[in-house]
């Protein structure tokens, strides 16, 4: 069972480090921590929406609609819905090294065996297990980041971490649309299928590095000193000590917050807006005139590689002022607003561009910032984990409804306009869901 850092207010505190000394410190655990996972994350997102670039050849191949793909894209939730919890749960009990590794291991395989997918069924049952094995991966490292960082840190970390899914759409794109204009054909295999392939390996190897680089907690990290670890300890006990005057730390009290279900439904509309992009964005594209995949593949990068700089930028910005809810209500706005105009100039290349470019800043920051708060509420309860997991799990039901929604909506139509509009309106309801809530009374706004 993982050791936890202990919060007892009668634990003498040692003396605070200076500031140069503590941001070297941070510096140093970010480096050793968070690259790692960043790649992780680029490689767990990546295998989440390749589906989006396959759809390019797969679909026809396979004789699929778009009703279908949405369906086949969306299932993928509900699977991680369904097994988010126990194993956030889980990995209280085993630590995050042998969750990541579980995690990432058993991803990789189902996500290689996307590539023999013949039928609808057989898309549904794979796309549901890549769901369930992945549960868990996202909430855990974000509770296990909590336990490193303290609030006035960790929406700059969280920001840096979350760039790793515009960097999988940055690196994914062009790797996507290579893999499936030259590799056509080799061993017998469509693009489509190598681009799988490609995309879902370097999960496994990826797992076993994690089983030998990740340090559980600040008292199992060896290569952190006593000081460094008592400087830690610190930080988060002083969190700890506020937060536990708002949360009582049991699960069935998080369950019966009013504010969990509110972060909920935020987040839901965030991830409908992500996902809306990640899994459509390929699509919109080809509507506006790009023609060959390999195009597609390099023109998507544009939006997610200054996506991944914004984010930073705008996180480090929420830091700064400790104010999460206007950042994340006027960023979903941003979004809305942008998506909202892609349908009048469908079929000019460059406005295209430009609009999914600011859609993609925009809807993607808000997910950190919406984490940076849920994390700050939940700062220092022994339910933490559970709460996170199950904030994480009711909204990415999002990831669901956004996807068979919107292929469903362009089946009936033919075209995505209808299931924009949809995304809009979401977006627009998840800021102001946003502005109804606080962490508490060190937030400002």
């Amino acid at each position: 069972m993982s050791r936890k850092i202990a919060l007892d207010a009668n634990t003498p505190a040692p003396v605070t480090a200076p500031a140069d000394t503590q941001r070297a410190l941070y510096f140093k655990v970010a480096v050793r921590l968070v690259p790692l996972l960043i790649v992780c994350y680029v490689v767990a997102y990546l295998d989440r929406i390749n589906v989006g670039f396959a759809k390019l050849q797969m679909q026809d191949a396979l004789g699929f609609s778009d009703a279908v793909y949405g369906l086949g894209a969306g299932i993928f939730f509900i699977g991680y819905f369904l097994f988010e919890v126990p194993s956030n749960l889980l990995l209280q009990r085993v630590g995050a090294r042998k969750t990541i590794t579980r995690i990432m291991v058993l991803w990789g395989i189902t996500g290689c065996a996307m590539a023999t997918v013949s039928s609808p069924a057989a898309f549904y049952v794979l796309r549901f297990l890549l769901g369930v094995f992945e549960a868990g991966f996202f909430p855990g490292v974000v509770y296990f980041l909590s336990q490193w960082f303290p609030r006035s840190r960790r929406g700059q970390i969280l920001g840096l971490f979350m760039t790793g899914f515009p960097i999988a759409g940055m690196i994914g794109g062009p790797v996507s649309g290579w893999a499936m204009s030259h590799l056509a054909g080799v061993a017998g295999l469509a693009g489509w299928q190598w681009l799988y392939i490609v995309e879902a390996a370097p999960a496994v190897l990826l797992g076993i590095v994690t089983w030998f680089t990740l340090s559980d907690d600040i008292e199992r990290a060896r290569w952190l000193t006593e000081a460094e670890r008592d400087t830690l300890r610190h930080a988060l006990r002083e969190e700890g000590h506020d937060a536990g005057a708002r949360h009582a730390g049991q699960l069935r009290q998080v369950i019966a917050d009013p504010k969990v279900y509110l972060m909920s439904f935020a987040y839901f509309t965030f991830i409908c807006g992500t996902y809306a992009l990640s899994f459509w964005l390929p699509t919109v594209l080809k509507v506006a005139g790009a023609t060959s995949v390999e195009r597609i593949g390099w023109l998507s990068a544009i939006p997610y590689g200054i996506a991944a700089i914004g984010m930073v930028l705008i996180c480090r910005n929420s830091d700064r002022l400790l104010e999460r809810r206007w950042h994340g209500a006027l960023a979903a706005l941003a979004g809305a607003i942008a998506l909202s105009l892609l349908p009048l100039l469908a079929h000019d290349l460059t406005a295209t561009i430009v609009l999914l470019t600011i859609a993609s800043i925009t809807v993607f920051v808000t997910i950190p910032l919406l984490w940076s708060l849920a994390s700050d509420y939940f700062a220092g309860s022994p339910a933490a984990a559970a709460a996170i997991a199950f904030v994480n799990s009711l909204g990415l039901l999002g990831g669901f409804a956004s996807p068979f929604a919107m292929g469903w909506l362009k089946t009936l139509s033919g075209t995505l306009n209808s299931g924009l509009y949809l995304m809009t309106a979401l977006l627009a309801l998840g800021a102001c869901g946003m502005l109804c809530m606080r962490a508490g009374a060190r937030e400002n706004g």
